[in-house]
């Protein structure tokens, strides 16, 4: 897995190497128990402090996306959550009501919104979770 870092864009390098990392694992790119390349290593390959890929490793930790196993490395986390059903649903219809809002501000249909949803879906590996 190659991981990009835009030096001259506005967002933060942990972010970006966040989104990719999400991004990836809910494409299927990076599957369960794949593991990551060490804090070491990924800083020397993308040049930029370990601080910053170890900042990474444990949001996504913490987010239950990774997983440290001490003296293996980080891993891909199998997908699970501790959330009810409720609070996830509550979550979706939050960030769902943004995705609209910015999706009417730039001018689209209802159509043409739910068509492009429909093609992005296709993208992504959808997995079930334990409620």
């Amino acid at each position: 897995m190659k991981f990009l870092i835009d030096t001259s864009s506005r967002v933060p390098i942990y972010r970006q190497l966040t989104q990719q990392i999400r991004e990836s694992v809910a494409r299927g790119t990076l599957r369960p128990e794949t593991k990551l390349p060490s804090v070491r290593e990924l800083s020397k390959e993308l040049v930029i402090n370990p601080n910053t890929i170890a900042r990474v490793y444990t949001e996504l930790e913490r987010e239950g996306i990774l997983n440290t196993r001490p003296g293996l490395g980080v891993f891909v986390a199998h997908p699970k959550s501790e959330l009810t059903k409720k609070v996830r649903k509550e979550r979706l219809v939050e960030l769902v009501d943004q995705f609209l809002t910015e999706a009417v501000h730039l001018g689209f249909s209802s159509n043409e919104v739910i068509s492009l949803l429909g093609q992005r879906a296709e993208q992504f590996q959808w997995m079930t979770v334990e409620t």
